[in-house]
């Protein structure tokens, strides 16, 4: 169940009223994009930040406070979760690489030769160097990541590792606006077909309205003939679920942690980061995961950018209040369909463990 403080207190410095973000635009995959991002140019900056301060302020404006997600993934965040993939506890990852080894010929065969692989949130890229290494003369390979400089690392080493394969990273919030590269054209032939590839049980962090709107972008973006090989983990019981999320060396606490020691940085924050309790309590009703940073004393909090045209912000919590951090939905095997008719999908195929935790799905257009 979800755990909840004494009211808020009033804020110290409010914030002038924030715009309406825009909602992302639909990628265009095959046609030039002129004002398209090149792959290692860096972002602005400033806007960057600036993005992040209004998501950052209207999240935590919520009842209850709530943190943007992508807060996780710095540099020390994408070094903790792939130490959190490796945990005892910790069932996906291993679990789902389990069911990428024995079904990926079989995906090789549904794609066909000369693919373009796009991989939404790429991490270490091991998955990602599986199937590369499934398929017939993959052509290209578009990694978007939030963290820039793991992005970049493993960008480098997949161009080692495959010398004649185009390899475009791009440092992006894939739920924001952004735009694809046009497709490469290598050896004198142009690409196959296009295979988004989301692994990870990534899903499982939108909202399920968000899901839907992501998957119907995918779907959009790719046009017919494009195929998605998806990774979603199921419902289970709560004994397995939850240690995963609360693990005993505390690595997962550590994580949730950092997001605080992330937002201090970016945005000017006074957060006490060790003042706060990592908990992640199973909600059975919600089929969720509940993520939760849980004040042990009074804090007053401000945030203050020193952006142009931007004032501070700021709020005081009290003790055992809690700002939600993530989400992480587990679907059940009819729920998640209804979700992928939804978006414009069919389930061609889907593999699952011999436990039935996790399944990988391969979704046409």
């Amino acid at each position: 169940m979800a755990v909840h403080g004494p009211p808020p207190r009033p804020r110290l410095n409010p914030a002038r009223p924030v715009p309406d973000l825009p909602q992302p635009d639909t990628p265009q995959p095959d046609a030039p994009q002129p004002d398209a991002p090149q792959p290692d140019a860096p972002q602005n900056v400033t806007d960057a930040r600036r993005v992040l301060f209004h998501q950052v302020v209207r999240a935590l404006d919520q009842e209850p406070r709530r943190l943007p997600a992508k807060l996780f993934y710095d540099a020390r965040g994408a070094a903790l979760f792939e130490e959190i993939t490796r945990l005892d506890e910790y069932y996906p990852t291993r679990t789902e690489l389990g069911i990428l080894e024995s079904c990926l010929p079989e995906v090789a065969r549904r794609v066909g030769p000369d693919a373009r692989v796009v991989e939404f949130g790429t991490g270490s890229g091991e998955k990602t160097a599986l199937l590369l290494g499934a398929l017939d003369r993959p052509h290209q390979l578009v990694l978007i990541d939030i963290s820039a400089e793991q992005l970049h690392q493993v960008a480098e080493g997949f161009r080692r590792r495959h010398p004649g394969l185009p390899v475009v990273p791009l440092a992006a919030d894939y739920t924001l606006p952004y735009r694809l590269p046009p497709r490469a054209t290598a050896n004198g032939t142009a690409a196959g077909a296009t295979l988004f590839f989301f692994p990870g049980s990534t899903l499982g962090n939108f909202e399920p309205h968000e899901a839907r709107g992501f998957l119907a972008n995918v779907a959009h973006a790719g046009g017919r003939g494009a195929a998605l090989l998806l990774g979603v983990d199921r419902q289970k019981p709560r004994e397995v679920v939850e240690p995963a999320y609360n693990d005993a060396a505390g690595v997962t606490a550590e994580f949730n942690r950092n997001a605080l020691h992330h937002l201090n940085r970016e945005l000017g924050g006074n957060f006490d980061p060790e003042a706060f309790e990592h908990r992640a309590p199973w909600n059975p009703v919600a089929e969720r995961i509940e993520m939760h940073l849980v004040s042990t004393r009074r804090q007053d909090v401000l945030i203050d950018p020193r952006l142009p045209g931007e004032r501070a912000f700021g709020f005081s919590m009290e003790p055992g209040e809690a700002i939600v951090t993530e989400h992480s939905y587990k679907y059940s095997p009819t729920r998640l369909e209804g979700l992928i008719r939804s978006a414009g999908w069919q389930i061609e195929d889907r593999w699952t463990d011999h436990r039935k935790w996790f399944d990988v799905l391969y979704l046409v257009r």
